[in-house]
């Protein structure tokens, strides 16, 4: 098409390919997603009703279908559709009617609730096709904005021979502790009280790797039950951190918290920085088997890592996605 178009209240540009995902750049936001079987790609923009502008991506470069949209900003939800062939038999199962998240999404929305439309297939019967909508059902991703003031922090450069790890878990080094505040606790900013930074000073800590943050999906059985998966081996969302660990739950607000923690804003006055670790690998997980997205990731593994400095740490001030 090479031209721009408008679909409902959207003006929409050809965009670029590179990078994948959603890309906010100050004015708008470009959409890339890569599959090399799809004869169709709809971006579906989602309203804060859950209803949805379907915008077909016409642009289309090495099998990466892409668009820019000057009006959309951070914070907004959204979703693909991709049509396609069906051959289960050899790996394809393109269906417009179930809505794909977006691999290389770095941030998501909402909660997969185990319905029977989120499979192509009858769960009854494998063999007949479920052609059920799926939308409110599913989670949504989201653009998130990628700019942050990260003032004068540097990364303090440990040597490996002074480094000493410690391994802990978002939620567990936090929920229950008695001196960190009720609303922080089990949050990426709960993580940041002087509280937690003052203990792993005192062990001599140089750095703290977490385990599995990024975004992953409860067990059916575990949220029929009112339970959680607390460990995170199921994971989906590779670049983005884990919504239920943020302690602002708007869309994007787990992008906003988690940098505010890993890397100190001005009000915080510390200069220790973050290191982005990849030690622990996930877990096949079996959602995306019925209704998998046509596109396609590499699939890296799932931890964090945070130096420590020796800077006085103050409780993170409040962010916005």
């Amino acid at each position: 098409m090479n031209q721009a178009s408008t679909v409902g209240d959207y003006q929409v540009w050809p965009g670029e390919p590179y990078p994948l995902g959603s890309t906010y750049d100050g004015a708008g936001t470009n959409f890339a997603l890569f599959s090399d079987v799809a004869e169709k790609v709809e971006l579906c923009l989602i309203d804060s009703e859950g209803a949805e502008t379907r915008i077909p991506l016409e642009e289309v470069d090495a099998h990466i279908w892409h668009c820019y949209i000057p009006s959309i900003m951070p914070g907004q939800r959204y979703a693909y559709r991709v049509h396609g062939p069906y051959a289960p038999e050899d790996g394809k199962r393109c269906d417009p009617n179930k809505l794909l998240v977006d691999p290389y999404a770095k941030a998501f929305d909402g909660e997969f609730d185990g319905d029977a439309s989120l499979f192509n297939y009858d769960i009854y019967d494998h063999s007949k096709r479920n052609t059920d909508d799926s939308l409110g059902h599913t989670m949504t991703s989201v653009v998130i904005n990628p700019f942050f003031d990260w003032a004068a922090d540097r990364a303090p450069k440990t040597p490996y021979n002074e480094t000493v790890i410690y391994e802990a878990h978002v939620k567990g080094m936090t929920m229950t502790h008695p001196d960190i505040p009720e609303s922080l606790r089990g949050t990426y900013a709960g993580l940041a009280h002087p509280v937690i930074i003052d203990y792993l000073k005192d062990l001599g800590v140089t750095a703290i790797e977490l385990m599995p943050l990024h975004q992953f999906l409860q067990d059916d059985h575990l949220r029929e039950k009112g339970l959680r998966n607390y460990w995170g081996y199921n994971t989906f969302g590779f670049l983005a951190p884990h919504q239920d660990y943020a302690a602002s739950k708007k869309p994007g607000g787990p992008s906003a918290s988690s940098r505010a923690w890993s890397a100190p804003s001005t009000t915080r006055a510390s200069r220790s920085s973050s290191t982005w670790s990849t030690t622990t690998p996930p877990r096949a997980t079996t959602w995306a088997r019925p209704s998998a997205s046509a596109a396609s990731t590499t699939r890296p593994t799932t931890a964090w890592s945070r130096a420590i400095s020796s800077t006085t740490w103050t409780t993170p001030a409040p962010v916005t996605p």
